[in-house]
């Protein structure tokens, strides 16, 4: 007998195939079960006769709750009204375990009584979908870097030092030294880089802000690439290259998910390259000018960063993300070049998504020259001794070279049209929260 999963019955129309899986809902009438049963990859509905199955299995199922695990075996049948457009005739079946009083019903729950069974909840259709979104998402962004000759590095979890200093770190004991937990995988992406040219780094990132916004998590998934013999505008065309090819391969692969989310497809086809560009003093004219923040307590000042609000202005003009590039020095990262042509901007990029998602991708030209780059380390009064490593870079064969930061859960949430990036992410961690 053919064991197989729900994602695939369009390959057993007419076979007598076994299913394993839990039941999603059921209703009964008379001698008939429709029982919905969901796998992981998908619901398909199922039909349970009495006649079929005999007494014994008939009130088994009869008395099997919401998430009771059970295997069945049945015919499949094309049923362009059934869930998934197949229907199991079934012919036998067990339940493996009876549960009952599952806690998350089709009543309403408020968002803390789902996070606190988030071990739960994530059986429920949005959350599997989402998850699966991520999923699709993951392998998108790996098959992209593979596909152009990038290598995947791991950079450690445990740092010495922070890329942008110590104020929003975890901070760990180390056995006899203080170690904290990783911010971000860059300088050693920088590192691999002058090995291998094309690199990526992928693994959880750490940031200690005392954030409530629907933006931040205190862990969360990083992809940086980093290139050598690169300029800004190479960064800033991989990031285009890379989040429309992403989006293109969700639409592909992953359209059932994106309707039980109830995504608006149309506009992640306009997802496609290129994106706008505009300056940092293009993009602070428009705030300047914008009725909604003059004169309010959103008001903004050029030589800032932008907030929240001023970026969801930004993005709000645009179809698909908007590049903002060439921001004051004054607010970016110690290692960020500045521009030849005006020392006071740097040669970085932020990446707004559309939608008024805000910053999904963070990136920059890095500083290549020796003496500036200690010079930034020394301004910013940053420990130079645990900067060593990194200033070797600039001692042996330093070269132009760039990179982003790809923020997972922002990306997702923005694919999914999701408020909130705890709902991105299997377990959420945020300051409030740190279980299940």
């Amino acid at each position: 007998m053919t064991v197989t999963r729900i994602e695939l019955l369009s390959q057993f129309v007419g076979q007598t195939v076994t299913l394993r899986g839990w039941v999603y809902d059921r209703t009964s009438k008379g001698k008939l079960h429709f029982l919905l049963m969901r796998d992981g990859s998908g619901i398909a509905q199922c039909v349970i006769f009495k006649g079929n199955v005999g007494e014994d299995v008939f009130q088994a199922f009869a008395a099997a709750g919401q998430e009771s695990s059970i295997e069945l075996v049945g015919t499949v049948k094309a049923d362009a009204r059934a869930p998934g457009g197949f229907e199991i005739d079934v012919q036998s079946g067990r339940v493996l375990q009876s549960a009952q009083n599952y806690p998350i019903t089709p009543k309403e729950h408020g968002i803390e009584y789902l996070m606190e069974h988030r071990h739960l909840w994530l059986r429920s259709k949005k959350p599997w979908a989402t998850m699966r979104v991520r999923h699709a998402v993951i392998m998108a962004i790996r098959n992209f870097f593979d596909e152009r000759g990038f290598t995947c590095m791991d950079a450690p979890i445990f740092t010495p030092n922070a890329c942008e200093g110590t104020s929003t770190l975890f901070e760990v004991p180390y056995f006899e030294q203080t170690a904290y937990l990783t911010q971000s995988g860059q300088l050693y992406a920088e590192a691999a880089a002058m090995a291998l040219g094309r690199v990526y780094t992928f693994g959880p990132t750490f940031r200690a802000e005392k954030s409530k916004t629907r933006r931040h998590l205190t862990e969360f998934w990083m992809i940086e690439p980093e290139m050598a013999f690169a300029t800004l505008d190479d960064v800033m065309t991989l990031a285009e290259d890379m989040l429309s090819s992403v989006v293109a391969h969700v639409l592909k692969t992953r359209r059932a998910e994106l309707a039980v989310l109830e995504r608006d497809v149309s506009k992640l086809e306009k997802i496609v390259t290129p994106f706008p560009r505009i300056t940092y003093e293009e993009a602070s004219r428009i705030l300047l000018d914008h009725p909604d923040i003059k004169g309010t307590e959103l008001a903004f000042k050029p030589g800032e960063d932008f907030g929240a609000p001023h970026e969801t202005i930004i993005s709000n003009l645009y179809d698909r993300p908007v590049m903002v590039h060439r921001y004051p020095a004054a607010i970016k990262a110690f290692y960020m070049k500045r521009d030849p042509a005006d020392p006071t901007k740097c040669l970085s990029v932020d990446v707004l998504g559309s939608e008024g998602v805000g910053e999904i991708i963070g990136g920059s030209q890095r500083e290549d020259d020796l003496a500036l780059l200690l010079e930034r380390i020394r301004h910013e009064k940053l420990p130079e001794e645990a900067f060593q490593w990194y200033l070797d870079l600039r001692r042996f064969g330093s070269v132009p070279h760039g990179g982003f930061g790809l923020g997972l859960e922002r990306t997702v949430a923005w694919i999914c049209g999701i408020e909130h990036v705890r709902e991105a992410i299997p377990f959420p961690r945020t300051i409030y929260r740190l279980t299940p």
